[in-house]
């Protein structure tokens, strides 16, 4: 794994990276077992077999264990979106990416439905995970704008920016009625669906 220069990150920074997902992968088995408001940090740290002062060497909150897998996450999609075809049209980009994203996840259809819902029904969660979403946008609005011929163009930028949001605000949508309907609907075919209503 490299560090944000590319360069391949130290053996303290591995291991820190090692830690971390240690504790991310026994917080969300805890979460999905007992729910997300009632799992402690104590909890957290017996299960990882850690003293509460150590785990807040990592994590300073449960919002930050569970969001901080979001924000890799954005990262993840960044890389999909620029391994597409360059002249590839951003919508079917952006779907392609999305897609890859959730391809990607290391969980189960079941988990992910459990933890998928436990976001959407924590409200701190959610005003979390709307700003690292933010940080989302940020990562793939370049990629879009050389999509549309003109990346340096500040009208070009802001219709990257906007049919980034929207592309984002769909797949939100599409998770929700996926969550909504006990994974009856598809989240693809809900995707679709709402990009379908923006656009038409």
């Amino acid at each position: 794994m490299n560090d944000q220069q590319g360069r391949p990150a130290g053996l303290r920074e591995r291991t820190r990276r090692a830690v971390q997902a240690e504790i991310v992968t026994a917080a969300m088995r805890l979460f999905l077992e007992y729910g997300f408001e009632a799992t402690n940090m104590d909890q957290i740290a017996t299960e990882v077999g850690m003293s509460r002062r150590s785990l807040f060497r990592y994590f300073g909150t449960k919002e930050e264990i569970v969001l901080g897998d979001h924000a890799a996450h954005g990262q993840v999609l960044q890389a999909s979106l620029e391994k597409r075809p360059a002249h590839e049209a951003p919508w079917p980009a952006l779907r392609a990416a999305l897609v890859q994203l959730l391809r990607s996840l290391p969980y189960d259809s079941e988990d992910f439905l459990k933890i998928t819902a436990m976001l959407h029904a924590s409200p701190a969660l959610r005003a979390r995970r709307g700003e690292k979403q933010q940080r989302w946008t940020e990562l793939l609005v370049p990629d879009v704008a050389a999509r549309l011929g003109a990346p340096e163009d500040p009208r070009v930028r802001l219709r990257a920016h906007a049919l980034v949001a929207s592309a984002l605000a769909c797949s939100d949508v599409a998770l929700e009625a996926w969550v909504d309907s006990g994974g009856a609907i598809g989240v693809e075919d809900a995707f679709d669906e709402a990009v379908a209503a923006v656009r038409g």
